[in-house]
Order: structure tokens, then sequence, then C-alpha cells
């Protein structure tokens, strides 16, 4: 291969590099709104507990600080919720106050979008009442919690406590309403009480006057004294008192 054929390849291979460079996208660094949100998104979600991911969208367009701030440095701002909503729900107003780094302060109430992005449960095959719930026999998809309410949390404890009380189809978003807390007492059964005080513990036999599961109270009568009184199950036909 002669030398000009070899600098005319180099060349369109340099040609055909930069045309792919110039074609990528550059990776946009966060605005200060995003950072902000951001930071919003995240204050809001501590304050109501919620599993996943929080993601607010203002519904009037909003540009902390004039739109000069989006091209500036994000450094020495910071947003405070000054009142939050008293629910969590897909359309919320939050009262903020933002401070940029020249000391200035804006408060003002906006108007969000809400979505709260989380992995739920729905049936891979149909689930017939009475079925222990099994996660692994199920597929998981993405919802918005904040539409989808009654779906069932995938951070729920202890799912082998949990029995379904209603048949459900293949393909059907799992929710609360096909559950209950399987019984691990029962109603008219004799189980064993602990009561516990610090390091002493007592143990007496009683019958049970209701259905219960794990970390429900239940009603109980000794036998002896034929007292009723209230205890927490803790395991099949167990349940405790603590003093």
């Amino acid at each position: 291969m002669s030398r000009g054929t070899v600098r005319r390849a180099l060349f369109a291979a340099a040609l055909l590099i930069g045309a792919l460079l110039a074609a990528a996208p550059a990776e946009e660094s966060p605005t200060l709104r995003g950072v902000l949100l951001e930071s919003l998104s995240r204050d809001l979600a501590a304050h109501f507990n919620v599993d996943g991911e929080l993601v607010l969208e203002p519904v009037r367009p909003w540009q902390p600080g004039g739109d000069s701030a989006a091209m500036g440095a994000r450094e020495g701002w910071v947003i405070r919720v000054v009142e939050f909503p008293t629910t969590l729900t897909s359309a919320i107003l939050v009262r903020v106050r933002v401070s940029g780094p020249d000391g200035g302060i804006d408060e003002q109430t906006l108007a969000f979008r809400a979505q709260l992005w989380r992995d739920a449960w729905v049936a891979r095959t149909p689930i017939e009442r009475g079925a222990a719930l099994d996660p692994a026999s199920c597929d998981l998809r993405r919802i918005d919690a904040l539409r989808e309410r009654e779906a069932l949390s995938t951070a729920i404890l202890q799912p082998g406590d949990w029995m379904f009380q209603r048949s459900v189809p293949a393909g059907r978003l799992l929710s609360w309403r096909d559950v209950s807390r399987r019984a691990l007492v029962r109603k008219g059964d004799v189980i064993e009480v602990a009561a516990v005080d610090g390091p002493l513990q007592v143990t007496l036999k009683a019958q049970a006057m209701q259905d219960g599961g794990r970390g429900e109270t239940v009603r109980v009568r000794n036998l002896d004294s034929k007292r009723e009184f209230a205890a927490l199950v803790v395991a099949p036909n167990r349940a405790e008192v603590r003093f």
C-alpha cells in the first residue's frame, strides 16, 4: 500500500471519528433547578417515610434565582420546606424557602405533580384463595404508588405470615385487599402466653378468644382465673405480655 493511500485512509478515519464525536450528545450537568428539586424530594420522602423514588415536577415554570442562576454555580443554594402538605398525593402544594449564595431569601408556595416510583408484585400465575404469599412466585412491575395506592408493598416484612383471602388471576397487580395476615393463633385454641418483665419470664396456658396473626394483639383467657387480658401474637400458638 502506497504512502498516499495510507494518508487518505487515516484522514478518512479521523473525519469519521470527528463526526461520531460531534453527533454524540454532551452529558448535561444538573441545573440549579434540578439540584434543588432533588433536595426537596429527599426532604419530602423523609418526612412522609415513603418507600421508593419520589419525583417532583413543578406545575408552572420555576427557575430559582432567575434564568441566570441555571448557568451559574450551584454551590451555596439551599431549599427548605416551610410548610409540608398534610398528605403526599399526586398533586401537592409545598411552602418553601430558597436561599442563595448572596444571602438572598425567596419564600413561596409551589404546586407540584408528584410521582412515587417503586417495585410492586404481579401474580405470575393464578393464585388460589388461602395460598401463602410467596414473592418467588410473583413478577415485579415498576409503578407510581401515588396512583396505585392499594398496591401491596414489596417491603412487607415476613411475607410468609400473609395469605390470600381471595383468588387472584395471573398478571394482576397484588393489592392489600387481596391478602390478610395468616392466623398463628386461632379462636378457641389453648396457647402458651409468656408474661415478660425485664429478665423475668413466666408462662401460662390461656384460651385464645379471637384469631390473630404475628404482631397482632388478641384477647386471651387465663384457664385458671378465667380472667381475660390482651396479648401480642409472636409465633404459632404463642403470645406475650410485656410489663
